[in-house]
């Protein structure tokens, strides 16, 4: 090879290698990012906005507090003894996320319990929010729980084994729960993150066109009002007008749990346009057009024994010509009526009798179940559960925790109770049944 020809590669192979360094030199910089920096450069590169590069405006999610304390609707033992059979004992072993969200946002992150066997609100919290944890339960070669993104953190969501059910329900129930927004979150990878940068995703990933709105709505409007609206990756322009305006959309029956998600949802961005006035006027009209419609149709749709159908959106025909209903199905819509109503305006409410009839249903049906056959259907009773104490103008944590105390004899039953799953006769039962999961999906 020639001399001029040894110095052309040389000067070839340099600036490769230039290049080589420049590129890891952008890697490793960019990998020392937080999410928020690295969000801002991707918007840069791609010209459009990838996220609401916005502080969130609180560091504790809102709640919105139940508006009756009614004794008739049920009593300090009917209360205890539900609350009794709803908490979170489970099976350790692939541990579905879905039970661990819906006992969360029914118990709280703060949630003790004398019963050594039930999972604390830490624990809950931990279980959702640390990969390690996480992992303990499932093991390594299931796909984790806490996805990592240029921007932040996504959830893994779906039909698919060990993820959360719905799209956000993990979000709004660690909301629900009063999870800070700087409540740390372990990723396979071991990096660390937020819960700001998970809901900021959330906030990035939003589309008026998924199947389900339900749960990005109410956590949204957990934290950001009196912002009212945001951009998503795709540069849309989206509001809470918007996703109420999704809710309200089709018939009744459409959407989780028979279309009652839809309707607590709805509520609950009414409560917060009382308070921040996320809503235009019309929008708000017609959210309240809405619940007043549904309103009477489940005074029209309930039967004499308390219990909504799950057909309950047909309002009369569903008593006139009853269809053959699961049980599990009447928990769902009967538990979920009951829910949003705590926290509506009372004109929106159907007869009180019919909400005493309703609460007395589900008491008998839940105290008439074993631990095992709730454990196996645990998502629709955990409904249950906070509806009930949500009539009592309270929680399910604070009740129990003060039952406790006045019942020193029942704390000291419990903490001495056997692990989940074990049966009478002293074998054990691995949970396997009717799946919460798939019936939840379903409806």
């Amino acid at each position: 090879m020639t001399k001029t020809g040894r110095s052309s590669r040389r000067s070839v192979l340099g600036i490769v290698l230039l290049q080589l360094l420049l590129l890891g030199t952008v890697a490793w910089s960019y990998a020392r990012l937080t999410p928020q920096e690295r969000g801002q450069v991707l918007q840069t590169v791609r010209g459009v906005p990838v996220a609401p590069i916005a502080e969130i405006p609180r560091r504790t999610p809102l709640a919105v507090e139940p508006l009756y304390n009614e004794p008739q609707v049920v009593s300090d033992e009917d209360l205890a003894a539900v609350l009794q059979r709803v908490r979170p004992r489970f099976v350790p072993r692939e541990l579905k996320p879905n039970y661990v969200e819906h006992a969360l946002r029914t118990w709280g992150k703060d949630a003790t319990f004398a019963d050594p066997h039930a999972m604390s609100g830490a624990e809950m919290v931990a279980f959702l929010t640390d990969h390690s944890v996480y992992a303990r339960s499932w093991g390594h070669d299931t796909e984790p729980l806490l996805l990592e993104r240029p921007g932040g953190v996504a959830i893994r969501w779906g039909r698919s084994r060990g993820a959360s059910v719905h799209h956000d329900h993990w979000l709004a129930c660690l909301s629900e729960a009063g999870v800070g927004i700087d409540t740390p979150l372990r990723v396979a990878s071991g990096r660390r993150y937020l819960f700001r940068d998970a809901l900021l995703q959330a906030l990035r990933d939003m589309r008026l066109d998924e199947r389900e709105v339900e749960w990005s709505a109410m956590a949204f409007g957990l934290w950001l009002p009196p912002q009212h609206r945001w951009i998503n990756e795709r540069g849309r322009l989206l509001s809470f007008d918007l996703l109420a305006q999704r809710l309200i959309r089709g018939h009744s029956r459409f959407g989780v749990c028979s279309g009652t998600h839809r309707v607590y949802s709805l509520t609950l961005l009414l409560r917060l346009d009382d308070r921040f006035h996320i809503l235009s006027k019309g929008v708000r009209d017609a959210v309240r057009r809405h619940l007043a419609y549904v309103r009477d149709l489940i005074h029209q749709s309930q039967f004499p024994d308390g219990h909504w159908p799950s057909n309950w959106a047909d309002g009369r025909r569903a008593v006139e010509n009853p269809i053959d209903d699961l049980e599990y199905r009447q928990v769902i819509a009967t538990g979920h009526h009951l829910e949003w109503l705590a926290i509506a305006p009372q004109e929106l409410h159907p007869p009180q009798e019919q909400i005493v009839r309703a609460a007395r249903w589900l008491v008998r049906n839940t105290t008439s179940k074993s631990e095992d056959q709730i454990r196996q259907t645990y998502t629709f009773y955990s409904h249950v559960g906070n509806a009930l104490a949500l009539w009592r103008g309270t929680h399910p944590a604070l009740f129990w925790s003060r039952w406790l105390k006045e019942h020193p004899e029942l704390a000291t039953q419990l903490a001495n109770a056997a692990p989940p799953g074990t049966t009478a006769s002293g074998t054990e039962d691995d949970g396997t049944g009717p799946s919460p999961d798939d019936a939840h999906a379903a409806h």
